[in-house]
């Protein structure tokens, strides 16, 4: 008994010392909030009372990730589940695929003028608008409950992208010293982002649109706003008008999967002489031809093949990830065409840690491998240098890590 008694006295001696170190916290996030946040925000035309306002009440949201309190090192989670490694064919789920295709089709017909004179100004595919739209926020249905001010101030304060996340801060300041969220709006998602688009603040203020022509840009309530500063951001970003995204295709085992990436560009015409072909038995559009395409395998041999385009890397540009890319177009095109699920199969991928990732990354880096960086993500570079490294030890290329390689690959 005496023994429980003492266990239980150093557990709550550790918890009262946890509270007393995260109350000494807050009190420096108040200091930063008014010694580093407040004099950058005036100088970007801020008033006081947009900022007490903005934080009236606000206090360390201590569950965001990515947390760094001071004087504390960085900490990466052993286990980090994440689509990019496990089986990326868990990002085209039934629910969500078919989920945003019917209530696409439902918005095509509802705001048809709208996404016509967008689709005419941008040269954006109404389409990709829409598949955008479904993705980021359900087209507007999805809650967005977070407090941005919180969400900001947090990671602002105490993440590991501190920096990036201050700038967009202020910017949000700016964001209410204007007024431009309706009341009871300014809400985020859990790293910050505003609206139906999900715009980072700072995107906001480059490139949301007026779609109704009453003066303002409102990504909260407007679908009309929405719609124009999604092609808005995407024409920005050098959509090119007239070009797909991209096409799932069949590689023959001669291809190489290591061909991978966009700095591996040739004419579409070229990969079709090599005898990559549409899975539709369609053949490649005639003005595609002569445009530059690229081969893109988001699970190495594992899954399906895609010749895409440079408006693939353009859809990247507003999220980072090749499958959310593949996601919004695959969307888009089940949106207008019809089309059914992919024809390629996504294959059995073995569950690692994202640890183990990272460490085949360094040892790849070692042996003159570009990588693109020992982060535990399998994008384009981890996967063809698999494939090269297969290829040097007599292997048929899978252009994707398992379980398997982690003996071969490892420090």
């Amino acid at each position: 008994m005496r023994w429980i008694m003492f266990v239980l006295g150093l557990w709550c001696l550790s918890t009262s010392a946890t509270a007393q170190d995260r109350a000494a916290v807050e009190r420096q996030f108040q200091s930063w909030l008014q010694e580093t946040i407040w004099p950058k925000a005036r100088a970007k035309g801020v008033s006081r009372r947009t900022m007490q306002q903005a934080f009236d009440g606000v206090r360390l949201n201590w569950k965001l990730p990515d947390l760094v309190p001071p004087g504390q090192p960085i900490k990466t989670p052993k286990r980090q589940k994440q689509a990019e490694f496990g089986s990326p064919g868990r990002y085209f789920n039934a629910g969500s695929v078919q989920g945003a295709t019917s209530v696409g089709r439902q918005m095509a017909r509802r705001h048809a003028a709208t996404l016509a004179r967008v689709e005419t100004e941008t040269g954006v595919p109404a389409r990709i608008i829409l598949a955008i739209w479904g993705r980021e926020s359900g087209y507007g249905q999805v809650p967005i409950r977070h407090n941005t001010f919180q969400v900001l101030g947090t990671k602002g304060f105490m993440s590991t992208r501190a920096d990036y996340f201050t700038k967009e801060l202020i910017a949000a300041l700016q964001i209410a010293e204007a007024g431009d969220a309706p009341p009871g709006t300014m809400k985020s998602s859990w790293a910050g982002a505003l609206g139906q688009p999900q715009f980072m603040p700072s995107n906001f203020l480059t490139y949301a649109a007026d779609g109704n022509a009453d003066g303002k840009a409102d990504i909260w309530t407007s679908a009309e706003d929405t719609i124009a500063s999604i092609g808005n951001y995407l024409a920005q970003h050098s959509w090119r008008a007239g070009r797909d995204w991209g096409f799932e295709v069949l590689v023959p085992e001669t291809i190489s999967c290591a061909l991978e990436g966009p700095d591996q560009g040739r004419p579409i015409r070229d990969w079709a002489a090599m005898g990559i072909a549409r899975v539709s038995g369609k053949p490649f559009p005639k003005h595609e031809l002569a445009g530059e395409g690229y081969l893109m395998m988001p699970a190495g041999r594992n899954g399906p093949a895609f010749v895409v385009t440079p408006n693939f890397y353009v859809l990247k540009e507003y999220n980072k990830s090749d499958l959310y890319a593949l996601f919004v177009g695959h969307v888009g095109d089940r949106i207008q065409y019809g089309v059914g699920d992919f024809s390629g199969r996504w294959g059995k991928i073995d569950a690692m840690y994202r640890s183990d990732i990272a460490a085949m990354q360094r040892t790849l880096e070692q042996q003159g491998h570009d990588v693109g960086g020992a982060d535990g993500l399998p994008g384009f570079k981890t996967r063809r240098s698999i494939g090269r490294w297969q290829e040097t030890i007599g292997q048929t290329p899978t252009c994707f890590p398992d379980a398997g390689m982690k003996a071969s690959l490892k420090q």
